[in-house]
């Protein structure tokens, strides 16, 4: 293990994010706000630690980066990230730096989990960046720095496979920097056209920028205290509503489509499976809510569309207190949180590809209890899942509910009730935001214990970076040569 390179590469990272802050900090000196001061000295802290990093542990030749020295790289570079994000946060007069830290997290990994009891008093510029947290995470801070750094190499890989979301990563083009360039000419786009129906429903260019940011990055932060019920438009409902269900698709498709491959989609197993759970569980919703909630099915129909595509996309964005309506609707929000979105997207969650693996699976088991002596390959599509692919699935699934249960154990022993407790961990793991209980669509994280929100900043990072990510840097072997 080369520290020296991982070092390096983390130094890179955190100078592109510390340029990143000169857009909020134009933001809010255009407003002439408060957020000048502070978005000023982390731009300045974040660049300058930076390029310390980068030229005292640089290394002559080309850099070849391996799959341990990825996996520690794209840990410490998220770790990192969410700690120099915090500074604008913390010397913005947030309560204290673990909630800066939280916030900062939470947008990094595109949680959307919030502490702030009242987010229009935040100056434009925190408000800019706060949102721009969201899109800068969402296709991948990592997959960014591959882009725009060429000369990272061969080693560009490893890193892409350690923070790409899914079980699998596939390579659009011949080399790593170029599909990780059309990845974001793609995300960039389909933000570009977001914000410009915004504007046509009446939002401002502000507003807009920030809510297409949280929408294409599956975040959640809106600029308002109300989130986008404020605005009050069934307009601005379904524009949101189609851009968050197709940030939650695999972005090869969407790359596919924009090369005139229309029929890409209908091919695709997981998009027809992800396509036909969604649409059952947002009939369900609408039936259910018409007949307790709401007099009419336009507005069944324009709030339970909206909610199942927000949560099922892990965006978190609230139209409405869900937590009013009955028990069944409810119940399949909760189990949208654990399934999530497709793998590839900037969606959390389990992802559809390993849901329908699981219950091909599951299948196949059952099958060979009738016949012992059959041999049955799982397939996905007309392509066959190799074993090994199937045992990290299950791998995955296992660590996910282990970790599920044990944080909201956690946080019970913390003294928050066992509703709020769940509801707050899959909410964090999946990369959803709002959860049940005291963490639902119209609370907030503020009064979850201090060492409860570093349980749950931790769940982030896991559910962001895939769990295995993560979690093999504690295994011993690991670090053995």
């Amino acid at each position: 293990m080369r520290w020296s390179v991982a070092l390096h590469v983390t130094g890179l990272i955190l100078v592109c994010v510390g340029l990143c802050m000169f857009v909020p900090l134009a933001c809010g000196w255009y407003y002439d706000d408060s957020s000048v001061a502070p978005l000023f000295l982390s731009l300045c802290v974040t660049v300058l630690t930076g390029f310390f990093l980068m030229f005292q542990f640089r290394r002559p030749g080309p850099m070849v980066i391996n799959h341990r020295e990825g996996m520690v790289i794209v840990s410490l570079g998220w770790a990192a990230c969410g700690f120099f994000g915090a500074l604008p946060f913390a010397l913005g007069d947030f309560p204290s730096f673990t909630d800066a830290y939280f916030e900062s997290v939470s947008g990094f990994t595109t949680t959307g989990a919030s502490i702030l009891t009242n987010i229009e008093a935040l100056p434009k510029g925190l408000l800019l960046w706060r949102s721009l947290t969201h899109w800068l995470g969402g296709m991948g801070i990592i997959v960014m720095t591959i882009a725009i750094l060429p000369f990272l190499g061969v080693g560009g890989m490893q890193l892409y496979k350690a923070e790409v979301p899914g079980p699998v990563a596939d390579k659009l083009q011949p080399r790593i920097k170029d599909t990780a360039m059309s990845l974001w000419k793609v995300y960039v786009l389909l933000t570009a056209a977001q914000v410009v129906l915004l504007l046509f429903g009446g939002m401002d260019l502000f507003e807009s920028v920030c809510h297409a940011f949280g929408t294409m990055a599956t975040g959640g932060f809106s600029t308002r205290n109300a989130s986008v019920a404020a605005y009050g438009s069934a307009y601005i409902d379904y524009v949101i509503s189609f851009f968050m269900l197709a940030a939650s698709l695999n972005f090869a498709l969407h790359f596919q489509l924009f090369r005139g491959r229309p029929m890409v989609l209908w091919r695709d197993p997981e998009f027809r499976f992800f396509g036909i759970f969604t649409a059952v569980l947002t009939l369900v919703v609408v039936l259910s809510i018409r007949f307790t909630n709401y007099p009419s099915w336009a507005d069944a129909a324009r709030y339970g569309v909206f909610q199942v595509a927000s949560i099922i996309s892990t965006t978190g964005f609230a139209t409405a207190d869900y937590e009013l309506w009955g028990p069944l609707p409810q119940g399949i929000l909760l189990l949208c949180m654990f399934v999530g979105g497709c793998a590839g997207s900037t969606a959390g969650g389990i992802k559809g590809m390993r849901v329908m693996l699981l219950f091909k699976h599951a299948y196949r088991e059952l099958f060979r209890m009738v016949h012992p002596r059959a041999v049955l390959p799982i397939k996905f599509g007309p392509k066959l899942v190799k074993e090994e692919v199937l045992a990290s699935i299950w791998g995955f699934f296992v660590l996910f509910i282990a970790l599920f249960v044990l944080s909201s154990l956690a946080l019970a022993a913390m003294g928050v009730d066992v509703l709020t407790s769940f509801a707050a961990v899959v909410a964090c793991i999946g990369n959803v935001g709002p959860g049940l209980g005291e963490v639902g669509p119209v609370d907030n994280y503020a009064r979850i214990p201090a060492m409860g929100k570093w349980v749950l900043i931790f769940c982030m990072l896991l559910g962001r970076l895939e769990i295995y990510t993560v979690l093999v840097l504690f295994v011993p072997e690991f670090w053995r040569k």
